[in-house]
């Protein structure tokens, strides 16, 4: 289970200068010895650790509300630059009129709500990620084993047998290698997504 800060502790935080990430730390759960990752694993990011506003369980269903609704999904793709997220914020102030802070509010909940499907899917994508590796260190663990007893064996000669193995393990660590090249960028995109989250929180909070 996450932790949640309450509003006012998470405002002297932010007053004090802190930023998303250490924000996003007061909420770590502890370690998973699975994870693959130089980044700690920071599950379902809780309101609480972003926002200060007004309770988001009080602003409505914010799939309810088209106009929200589409902005939402807007501002949580990572296809939008975040340097346009000031200006989608102002027109939607703007056609909310005296329902400002209740739509703002609910424009938040749906952020953060479609923030934290898509790194739920990127967190189990990693999960796969890392027992996929396990298993194919496993493998060449076990192919070595095999080259090393083939040679060491009396009157060893190279067979067609050890010839294969020597290639497939030869491939198995080429796959490893680049699997875990891949990783940093793989592991970095959770982390983007929460950086994200706390810009928009802190942009929709603004203009409250």
């Amino acid at each position: 289970m996450v932790r949640t800060l309450r509003p006012a502790v998470l405002m002297v935080m932010l007053a004090a200068g802190m930023d998303w990430g250490h924000a996003v730390q007061a909420q770590q759960p502890q370690p998973d010895p699975d994870w693959p990752c130089v980044q700690r694993k920071v599950g379902t990011l809780s309101a609480g650790v972003v926002w200060s506003g007004p309770d988001i369980a009080t602003a409505g269903d914010w799939t309810k509300d088209f106009d929200t609704a589409a902005m939402a999904q807007k501002l949580a793709s990572r296809r939008t630059p975040i340097e346009e997220v000031d200006g989608l914020l102002d027109g939607f102030v703007q056609q909310a009129g005296a329902d400002k802070d209740i739509r703002l509010t609910r424009l938040f909940a749906g952020v953060l709500e479609l923030v934290n499907e898509e790194r739920d899917k990127i967190l189990g994508g990693i999960g796969r990620y890392a027992r996929g590796q396990n298993k194919l260190a496993d493998r060449i663990r076990d192919e070595s084993d095999k080259i090393s007893a083939a040679k060491d064996s009396p009157g060893a000669t190279g067979s067609k047998e050890t010839e294969d193995l020597e290639t497939q393990l030869k491939w198995d660590k080429r796959i490893f290698e680049e699997r875990g090249r891949s990783l940093t960028y793989v592991c970095e995109t959770p982390v983007l997504l929460e950086r994200r989250l706390f810009d928009i929180a802190r942009r929709i909070q603004q203009r409250l």
